[in-house]
């Protein structure tokens, strides 16, 4: 019989199980996910390391200029990113700019139907590779460690998803792209050396920052504003990274705030839950693209 010894109901308990032990939050899920699935560690540290390998070949594989989607919505911005970053020019510097692109490769890819790692979901699937890809390339940091905080964002994803939603049919685009940011800002602070504290704030930190955001995909394709929610996604989850790691502390608890995107989401009119029926998909620019796509107005 499978033991469960966590249950992803509340952020707090994960840093409280962590901070006890005075090991990462990644630690105590590793030796979860060995206990309740049966398997070695080390089996399960390898698992995840073929997810991080898939991360990193999407944002190799995304990263080329001639890659589109098959409605031609979407495609080839993610290197235009990446020769201004080689080329220096960057006005965010190479850390955030290398983490733009990333985001934007891996949802790219998707688009056009390459393989990648719905963390938590396919239409937010580039923040999580595009804030680890990004440190990885930029940073002093071991890949052990990037597998690693990995488990700390799944984990963060768990929570949110048991407790709040990570559909944006659900919750709105905040469920979709706001979790993926928390998860990101989560895995950055661990892979940076924050306590499990700084883990906790800066999630909560990115959450508030993306609450309310609605899921309004023109001509209900996951590329407009899909890519760019992706690209805006990973740098928020900086932004929080950095903040937590500065020692600057959420005024509202985290599990507070995943309650309040609970809320949120539930109060949203459907037009603006992955219906492409409001927001940008209404516009007259998204009507006439869904038209040129699918021969129909929405």
């Amino acid at each position: 019989m499978k033991t469960k010894t966590i249950d992803y109901k509340k952020i707090e308990d994960l840093i409280k199980k962590a901070s006890e032990k005075s090991v990462r939050i990644s630690d105590i899920i590793l030796e979860d996910q060995s206990t309740s699935l049966e398997e070695s560690k080390e089996h399960c540290f390898e698992r995840m390391h073929k997810h991080l390998t898939v991360m990193l070949e999407a944002i190799d594989k995304g990263t080329n200029p001639d890659i589109r989607s098959t409605s031609g919505l979407t495609g080839g911005d993610a290197y235009k990113i990446y020769e201004r970053a080689e080329n220096g020019k960057a006005l965010c510097g190479p850390l955030l700019a290398n983490g733009i692109r990333m985001a934007m490769a891996v949802s790219e890819l998707n688009a056009s139907m390459g393989k990648i790692v719905a963390a938590p979901t396919a239409g937010s699937c580039g923040i999580l590779p595009g804030a680890i890809g990004a440190v990885l390339k930029t940073k002093d940091v071991k890949k052990e460690d990037a597998v690693m905080s990995l488990f700390t964002a799944g984990a963060i994803g768990m929570v949110i998803a048991n407790t709040a939603s990570i559909s944006g049919a659900e919750g709105g685009c905040q469920a979709e792209c706001g979790s993926a940011s928390a998860m990101a800002a989560g895995a950055i602070v661990e892979m940076c050396g924050g306590t499990p504290e700084m883990v906790g704030h800066a999630t909560a930190i990115a959450i508030k920052c993306i609450l309310g955001l609605v899921c309004d995909p023109v001509a209900g394709l996951v590329e407009v504003p899909c890519v760019k929610r992706n690209a805006s996604g990973v740098s928020l989850a900086f932004t929080a990274a950095e903040l937590a790691l500065a020692g600057i502390k959420s005024a509202i608890p985290v599990d507070e705030v995943i309650i309040a995107m609970k809320k949120i989401g539930d109060s949203m009119p459907s037009s603006l839950r992955e219906t492409a029926e409001g927001g940008l998909a209404c516009t007259a620019t998204g009507k006439r693209l869904q038209k040129e796509i699918f021969g129909q107005n929405l």
